[in-house]
């Protein structure tokens, strides 16, 4: 053994790796940034005789290992994130236990249609890995696509909307229309009201003005009232289509190019887990122009019912009465 020959060895390896140490001190697994064969000529400038191939293992004694980066600092706490968390829960168990759906929402990221690299790796013959294209140009013809995403909670199961254009309030409402005359009126037959998980941002962002325009279109359309709660700004990782649904997607798509629309939807329908989770999947042809302006006038002819906690967040969107008359 190396550190019983050299009993120093392990001592000076770890003075050397000090300045390069990264990580929470108090975690009793650290990380290096220096290469094996930097760490080996050093040491051997300090008297060592040891090569670049006991270093892993030296490494290993001292409780040392490689990582990547790892997203987990939220900047800019809200002071009510926790509060709002709660609140949300509250707001879960009120509407599943007066069997009223409640449904999780957002946009996945675009997505490149055909030979291009997509992330991730999978088991394939020795030596013959899909080939792809060199450059992510996109293809004029084949486009992009955006998949928005409907996740019922109580249900496990989930909605994808494929939509080949932009991804504005308007798509996003219509996603849940969708989702509504597909999927939630068969499984929920009294439905009455219908709960909307979101981010702040994006799409179905709070501020939004489009979004909130076209729920109320809807409210209007189908009679339904929407509850409303956006989650705290930076907490989008917590919302549970992320974790539940768009993972699964993930992992179930890596490292195959997303050739065509059938792909991606034959993709995104074979996502399954072990709890049970099946996902519908259509492509929406619809166009969304960018750029339409809401005016206030048109802001207030909405009946928008502002929870007293957090109203900005949490909210409530009713037909309008003119409408439920007819």
């Amino acid at each position: 053994m190396l550190t019983t020959k050299d009993p120093t060895l392990l001592a000076d390896l770890r003075l050397l790796l000090e300045p390069a140490t990264m990580g929470d001190p108090m975690r009793p697994l650290l990380w290096v940034s220096k290469s094996h064969d930097k760490l080996a000529t050093a040491l051997r400038e300090m008297g060592h005789r040891v090569s670049s191939s006991s270093i892993p293992r030296l490494l290993g004694e001292l409780k040392y290992c490689r990582h990547s980066n790892r997203k987990t600092k939220e900047s800019g706490k809200h002071p009510d994130r926790d509060a709002q968390f709660g609140y949300i829960n509250a707001k879960v168990a009120e509407y599943q236990a007066a069997d009223q759906p409640v449904i999780s929402i957002d946009a996945k990221k675009k997505e490149l249609v055909g030979d291009f690299k997509n992330a991730g790796s999978d088991y394939g013959p020795e030596g013959k890995p899909i080939e792809v294209n060199v450059h992510d140009f996109e293809n004029k013809e084949l486009g992009k696509v955006t998949p928005y995403g409907i996740y019922d909670i109580g249900a496990n199961h989930g909605y994808v909307n494929i939509g080949v254009d932009h991804d504005t309030g308007q798509f996003a409402v219509n996603s849940v229309r969708c989702w509504i005359d597909r999927v939630g009126r068969a499984r929920y037959p009294g439905m009455k009201e219908l709960m909307i998980t979101a981010d702040g941002g994006g799409s179905n962002g709070s501020r939004l003005r489009l979004w909130k325009l076209a729920l109320q279109d809807l409210a209007d359309e189908t009679g339904l009232i929407f509850q409303v709660c956006h989650y705290p700004p930076g907490t989008s990782k917590w919302n549970k289509i992320e974790h539940r649904m768009f993972c699964h997607i993930t992992q179930n798509w890596r490292a195959a190019p997303l050739l065509s629309l059938l792909v991606i939807i034959q993709l995104i329908a074979s996502a399954t887990t072990k709890t049970g989770l099946k996902i519908l999947c259509e492509v929406d042809r619809n166009l969304y122009p960018k750029g339409i302006k809401i005016s206030d006038a048109e802001m207030e002819t909405l009946n928008i019912k502002r929870d007293k906690f957090h109203p900005e967040w949490n909210y409530k969107i009713e037909p309008r009465i003119k409408n439920m008359e007819r």
